[in-house]
């Protein structure tokens, strides 16, 4: 058996992942709320994720990313995380999915 880990396979655990990583002024998970602009999973289990915050004043500038990053790294199969924020394009209400908007009360 292959000790392989299939990339998108992992990319599908972090996204379980971020889901439990909560924006601590909106009731929804970063994932939903669309702050999670790209996961990359390189052959090498190498991982970088491009976010954004809420805005470039968020609370959690500092700890957000680092949580993200944290719990990112402590993925079994996970050799290494990267998080890079970016505000282009900034954060709008239309990233956030459909359930975190109903769950919002915004639908």
């Amino acid at each position: 058996m292959d000790a392989q880990i299939d990339t998108a396979k992992l990319g599908e655990e972090i996204v379980k992942v971020l889901k439990t990583i909560y924006d601590p002024e909106i009731p929804v998970d970063i994932y939903e709320l669309g702050l999670i602009y790209d996961v990359m999973v390189n052959t090498d289990n190498e991982v970088k994720i491009l976010m954004t915050l809420t805005s470039p004043n968020c609370p959690v500038a500092e700890s957000l990313p680092q949580e993200v990053q944290d719990k990112v790294k402590n993925i079994e199969g996970v050799k290494d995380a990267e998080v890079e924020i970016t505000f282009d394009p900034p954060w709008t209400r239309d990233l956030m999915s459909e359930e975190a908007k109903l769950e919002l009360g915004m639908l």
